[in-house]
């Protein structure tokens, strides 16, 4: 399948080019353009302005236009081009708009590339699914998909982990941060164990790990969460 191409729509120049950076970081994504307005997004979507959209990656908060309205505007003109939101509305009617819209995914502002990065994974994944040919076969298919879409299937974690550790020793870190042996002796498991989950959180960017100098020997490392 070819890569999925992708308009950022975001009016803050430096967070657009984080956008475009974050997506060129997914493999089996391209941008294909960046509009700072709704207007200029409008003009890039139209058909036959240049480069195909398969996805739009949509701030709502743009200086002419929400980006509902791009969204309305797209629909009207019959465009199946996926929208996934990137912004920092929060009010329940601008969500409730854009799932009638049609939108993937609504990503909040501030986010951290791993959250970025699992949005487009799903995304990826839908869409493979979505444009194969042929029928599907039964009805757990379908549910597949939209869980995929929608990011009901967590994801796997390591063998030998698991998701209520997990959520007991990032509830241990606290506000200020702990070291792998605080963390175990919080928890009730080794140090060595609070090691795997503390060390598994920052791989995913749920924790952060710096050292922790003043003591006797190598410096122990204490951990955070983002």
């Amino acid at each position: 399948m070819s890569d999925v191409r992708v308009l950022v729509v975001e009016d803050e120049p430096v967070l657009a080019e984080a956008h475009k950076a974050y997506t060129e970081r997914v493999p089996g994504f391209v941008v294909v353009g960046v509009a700072h307005t709704g207007r200029e997004a409008m003009a890039a979507l139209r058909p036959g302005a240049g480069a195909d959209v398969d996805l739009v990656l949509l701030d709502f908060r743009l200086p002419d236009l929400h980006g509902l309205e791009v969204c309305r505007a797209l629909r009207a003109a019959g465009s199946g081009t996926d929208v996934l939101a990137v912004t920092s509305a929060r009010d329940l009617a601008a969500v409730r708009t854009a799932v009638s819209l049609g939108v993937t995914h609504y990503l909040l502002k501030p986010f951290t590339f791993a959250a970025f990065r699992d949005k487009l994974e799903r995304y990826a994944e839908y869409r493979r699914h979505a444009l194969a040919e042929g029928e599907v076969a039964a009805q757990h298919e379908v549910d597949r998909m939209f869980a995929t879409l929608r990011g009901a299937a967590a994801h796997t974690l390591p063998k030998g982990l698991d998701e209520q550790t997990l959520n007991t020793v990032l509830a241990a870190l606290g506000a200020q941060g702990r070291s792998a042996a605080e963390v175990g002796a919080r928890t009730g498991i080794s140090r060595v164990t609070a090691r795997r989950y503390l060390e598994y959180l920052v791989s995913v960017e749920r924790a952060a790990r710096t050292p922790r100098y003043g003591t006797p020997g190598r410096p122990e490392m204490e951990y955070r969460p983002t």
